[in-house]
């Protein structure tokens, strides 16, 4: 499971074995975890964030889109 991005306690990753799905990002901190689709951004799922938290993530997510895509492509190009 590869972690692409560390933003304070956000931890920004995606599964090995998801290569088969549209490009996403998962996002945890402690016990909550929420997935977002890359193309476009959106929210895909979520548990234990607030509306609060996902509206930043989601910002984040779409600061971060390139750098995210780029280790996607790179991980799944193998």
């Amino acid at each position: 499971m590869p972690t692409i991005l560390r933003i304070g306690a956000f931890r920004f990753f995606f599964y090995a074995n998801e290569g088969g799905e549209p490009r996403h990002v998962h996002v945890q901190r402690d016990s909550c975890l929420a997935k977002f689709w890359l193309d476009p951004p959106a929210l895909a799922s979520s548990t234990g964030f607030s509306a609060k938290d996902l509206h930043k993530l989601l910002d984040m997510v779409e600061t971060h889109r390139k750098v995210v895509t780029e280790a996607w492509n790179e991980f799944f190009a193998r």
